[in-house]
């Protein structure tokens, strides 16, 4: 597969995969982490988790502007790795839960992220530039498409494997210390210790039944108490051990680039010109600006594609924790087990599905049939609308939220198959495709060659707005019956695909 693309492209994939493996680790268990460590309910957790991948993304805008201006894209990667790592100790080191000190603790936590989020921000960005300019040498020029495919798929390779592996170290700590994992109990626990259970209550009946199933004997306020405390601070402890993963694999990524970093072009060292008839000519600024408009047009657009898409580590995770039959893979030493799990299937079709859609388009492409990029773009809205009716289908008939917290929690009987959930994300994939690795290839095409890592950085801002209204979806599934929540994304695509449609010639005309 790599065979006709620049060498230099395997070192960047590499660096760029086990930063995705650190980043997934977390980024599988945040928001329950978040919901179990502190005893969020409602849209708290969700809002941090919102705003904290809005920031991974839009701090991308500042990591350009700093690389543009210094002309120090290799360094500014660098410092973007030990910050991750740095970011990633500090989530790392367990304390008491449930948190006895919410003004020190939380304070910590969200230190960490946003360490993180700089650190991803000073990273993502600038490497995609680099390898954009791995493709601007003309030899390279007309596989820019399937190159960034091909990236897209290394890395995936890292986040394919990391919720499996946050899910191991999790469950192997709660079944080491006594216990067996319980989807639903650390959400009764910290409900039973906050007093909103009620007397009499199906949802206490329930924390009793899973209570007695852990072992505890004698079902008393006392006793019930002591064990809600050791339960959480045994579940959120293997939480804490699972970041320590990521540090792990942000050392390994670190030592990758810094190894390879000198076959690795420079962005800074890219001329202002371009190619015309009469030979090299500057870039005039009427083509500049052109160019900046197709660019923020697009950017415009795929905002809806990320606010639907990251919903695959919000909603979809809810929905997977409180509506779906666990998969279930004894290891041995553990139970692989988990509404984590489910967000390995997204990077494990990535990787499947690369070869298969790089395929299908140098098919069409030796037929001259080949779609434009923008014109993928707008076919993958339209396949990510498809997703989420599948959704909306699947969900007929289910218990809104409140019926739900009612009842405490689903029976297994009563939860849905987990194959909607892996149709759903095999769908999502495939629109990922059309969008996510050809929108970084536009970037790099489209972006005049003095703002490469500001535009890169722009187009993960992109996305970065869209994440940051995640916790807009949790409001629709706590709030609306959950057919209801699905199909609001279901018309938010449709619609960006119909705005991308129109405006495909255009931008056809402008990336020429």
């Amino acid at each position: 597969m790599l065979k006709n693309h620049p060498k230099g492209l395997l070192a960047a994939s590499l660096a760029n995969m086990g930063e995705r493996f650190g980043f997934y680790v977390m980024i599988a268990i945040l928001l329950l982490f978040l919901n179990t460590k502190f005893g969020f309910t409602g849209v708290q957790g969700a809002i941090i988790y919102s705003v904290f991948y809005a920031f991974i993304y839009a701090l991308s805008l500042v990591g350009g502007r700093i690389a543009d201006k210094t002309k120090k894209y290799k360094p500014t990667i660098t410092a973007g790795l030990i910050l991750m790592t740095v970011g990633y100790l500090l989530l790392a080191m367990p304390t008491e839960t449930p948190v006895q000190n919410m003004n020190v603790v939380l304070p910590l936590t969200l230190l960490g992220l946003f360490t993180i989020a700089f650190g991803n921000g000073l990273f993502k960005g600038n490497l995609q530039a680099v390898v954009g300019q791995l493709y601007d040498d003309p030899k390279y020029a007309d596989k820019r498409d399937s190159g960034f495919q091909l990236f897209y798929m290394f890395i995936n390779v890292g986040a394919m494997f990391s919720p499996l592996i946050a899910v191991i170290i999790r469950n192997w700590w709660v079944q080491f210390q006594g216990f067996t994992f319980s989807a639903d109990l650390p959400r009764l626990c910290n409900q039973f210790l906050q007093g909103s259970l009620e007397a009499g209550s199906d949802a206490l009946a329930r924390f009793e039944s899973l209570a007695t199933a852990q072992g505890v004997t004698e079902i008393n306020t006392e006793s019930l108490t002591t064990f809600a405390h050791k339960y959480l601070n045994v579940f959120t402890t293997g939480y804490h051990y699972a970041f320590g993963a990521a540090i792990v694999a942000m050392l390994i990524s670190l030592v990758i680039f810094l190894v390879n970093k000198k076959r690795l072009p420079d962005p800074a060292k890219k001329k202002e010109v371009k190619l015309g008839e009469g030979g090299v000519t500057e870039m005039d600024v009427k083509e500049v600006k052109q160019r900046l408009y197709a660019l923020f047009a697009v950017f415009g657009v795929v905002f809806f594609f990320w606010f639907s898409f990251q919903q695959s580590g919000n909603i979809l995770t809810l929905f997977a924790n409180e509506y779906t039959q666990m998969l279930k893979v004894n290891l041995g030493f553990t139970t692989l087990e988990g509404a984590e799990v489910f967000q390995t299937f997204n990077p494990l079709f990535v990787v499947f599905l690369t070869p298969v859609v790089i395929g299908l388009f140098g098919w069409l492409k030796a037929r001259g049939k080949e779609p434009s990029t923008p014109r993928k773009i707008a076919i993958g809205m339209g396949v990510a609308a498809l997703a989420f009716g599948i959704m909306a289908l699947g969900s007929i008939g289910l218990p809104n939220g409140a019926e739900r917290e009612a009842m405490g929690g689903l029976t297994d009987a009563m939860r849905v198959t987990p194959f909607l959930l892996i149709g759903t994300y095999f769908v999502l994939t495939i629109a990922e495709l059309f969008i996510s690795p050809l929108g970084i290839s536009f970037v790099s095409k489209v972006s005049p060659p003095q703002y490469q890592g500001l535009m890169q950085g722009c187009w993960l801002t992109a996305a970065g707005l869209g994440n940051f209204m995640l916790f807009f979806g949790t409001m629709l599934y706590m709030n609306l019956p959950l057919w209801a929540t699905w199909l609001v994304f279901v018309v938010a695509l449709s619609g960006s695909m119909i705005i991308m449609s129109s405006m495909v010639k255009w931008l056809e005309r402008v990336a020429k």
